[in-house]
C-alpha cells in the first residue's frame, strides 16, 4: 500500500466516523427520535387519562339528566341543599331536565 492509499483509507474511515457521529446526534438523528418517543408515549397517555375523564363526565351528565336519585344525592352531598331528614318531593311530569332548563329550583 502505497501513501496516497492509506491517506485516501483513514480520510474514509474518519469520513465514516463523522457520518456515524451525524447520524446519531445529529438533527433529526436517534437522540431526537429517542425524545420523540417519549413525548409520543407521553401523549398516548394523556390522551388515555382524557378518555377516561371524558367517560366520567359523560356518565355523570346522563346519571344527572335521568336518574332523580342521584340528582337527590348530589343534592345532599356536594351541594349541601337538603338536610338528611329533609324529604324532596317530585312532582308527576316534573323532570329534572325541565326544571333546569326553566331555572327554577322547584322541590
Amino acid at each position: 500500500m502505497n501513501t496516497r492509499q492509506s491517506i485516501a483509507i483513514t480520510c474514509a474511515i474518519v469520513g465514516l466516523f463523522i457520518f456515524l457521529l451525524v447520524i446519531v446526534f445529529g438533527d433529526k438523528g436517534l437522540a431526537d427520535l429517542h425524545l420523540v418517543r417519549l413525548e409520543r408515549d407521553r401523549l398516548a397517555d394523556k390522551n388515555q387519562a382524557l378518555l377516561k375523564e371524558n367517560l366520567a363526565r359523560f356518565t355523570e351528565k346522563d346519571r344527572l339528566e335521568n336518574d332523580s336519585f342521584y340528582v337527590e344525592h348530589v343534592a345532599r352531598t356536594e351541594l349541601g341543599l337538603v338536610a338528611e331528614e329533609e324529604l324532596i318531593f317530585i312532582a308527576p311530569g316534573d323532570t329534572t331536565a325541565e326544571r333546569a332548563s326553566s331555572g327554577s329550583a322547584k322541590p
